[in-house]
């Protein structure tokens, strides 16, 4: 297996926001995103680098758009 590539705290920080401001826990976003605990966790903490589709079912579960994402992004840096 490969190396995991580190992830982009920005991103973490934001969906964590997000996910905070939508009173959802780690567990929930999985669950409406279609992917795991683990998942979330990992890139709230910038422990992996996701793929671009499992960043877009983040933003659908947190409804927002990806541009409203990257928006939120930039607000970390």
């Amino acid at each position: 297996m490969p190396p995991r590539l580190p992830g982009d705290p920005q991103l973490g920080r934001a969906i964590r926001r997000l996910r905070e401001e939508r009173s959802l826990t780690q567990e929930e976003l999985a669950s409406r995103a279609g992917t795991t605990f683990g998942t979330v966790s990992r890139i709230e903490s910038a422990k992996s680098a996701p793929a671009w589709w499992t960043v877009r079912k983040i933003a659908e579960a947190l409804g927002v758009s990806m541009a409203e994402l990257a928006a939120a992004v930039e607000v970390q840096r």
